[in-house]
């Protein structure tokens, strides 16, 4: 008698031939749609929290170094025509691809608009970002100046609404001299030493004091053509900037054509005030990933760019 298969033998046996596995495809369309989404957060983040900024001049000596990293709020006076980062792949591509010199931003910025959204002015003695009017550049600069004040410089002495500014004693400031730090003597004469067996650059160095206490210190090397400036009244909706480094800095005091900022900045151009340093490295780092430990300059991170103040 022949054996005949039933119908529960046919579903073992299908159930025992496995279909071969689906051959995976990639989704393109979906992988766009996430890296679009995270470059628009990032996006978002840098044009209304905060953004990373790098210190590329000594105008802000003593207190920020070329090679500093630091965090900067944007929504520290609201936003402005200057907040929005917008990425410009021209620029980009120009700069990274072609190697084109002079590039010095690599995002869109929007005409002028009059006003801040939730603005308010600084406060006197604050850090801040700055966009140079008519211009793509970025400055980091000390508000001394606000809305009202009668600013003259004279001598090197700030002066306030007829009042000079605060001044203590020359006393000297050691930075290690390193590639970031290299304490040319063009710019600082006689002023690169040997101390303890370290190279420094011996920086005389004076406290500055604002009308409602803050304090911070300023380099002074001597006579510079910035050392006799006004007098002028600040416009409203203006502040009067200027470096720390008060003989090495392209600030309010100087034209625009001598890469100044031109007198007192419309508050519009305010990108954000400066908070702390995340990490400063000293430039001896090359392409080997081994040496970038090495480059971190040590007691930078965390350091606060809050102005003390006066007890």
């Amino acid at each position: 008698m022949g054996l005949s298969a039933t119908p529960d033998d046919h579903a073992v046996v299908t159930a025992d031939r496995k279909a071969p596995p689906a051959k995976k495809t990639t989704d393109w369309w979906g992988e766009i749609k996430g890296v679009f989404w995270l470059v628009l957060i990032v996006l978002g983040f840098h044009s209304f929290i905060a953004k990373p900024f790098y210190i590329p001049s000594e105008s802000m000596l003593p207190g920020l170094r070329v090679g500093d990293r630091l965090v900067v709020s944007k929504f520290a006076y609201g936003w402005s025509y200057v907040s929005p980062t917008i990425p410009d792949p021209v620029a980009i591509f120009r700069s990274l691809v072609l190697r084109e010199p002079g590039i010095d931003s690599w995002s869109v910025q929007l005409p002028f608009i009059h006003g801040r959204l939730l603005g308010s002015l600084p406060t006197r003695g604050d850090v801040v970002i700055v966009t140079s009017p008519g211009t793509h550049t970025d400055y980091i600069k000390r508000v001394i100046g606000l809305p009202g004040d009668r600013l003259q410089v004279r001598g090197g002495v700030v002066f306030l609404n007829g009042r000079a500014l605060p001044r203590g004693p020359v006393h000297d400031t050691l930075i290690p001299v390193d590639a970031n730090s290299p304490c040319s003597p063009v710019d600082y004469p006689g002023a690169r030493q040997m101390v303890n067996g370290q190279q420094v650059c011996r920086l005389p160095t004076v406290t500055e004091t604002m009308p409602n206490g803050r304090r911070y210190e300023t380099i002074e090397l001597g006579w510079s053509p910035g050392d006799d400036y006004g007098p002028v009244t600040i416009p409203a909706d203006h502040v009067f900037l200027m470096g720390d480094n008060r003989d090495r800095s392209a600030d309010s005091r100087y034209s625009l054509g001598e890469m100044g900022l031109g007198g007192p900045v419309p508050y519009e151009n305010l990108g954000g005030r400066a908070e702390f340093v995340t990490f400063s490295v000293d430039g001896e780092a090359t392409w080997n990933p081994l040496t970038w430990w090495g480059s971190l300059r040590g007691g930078r991170a965390g350091t606060s760019l809050h102005p003390a103040t006066t007890d």
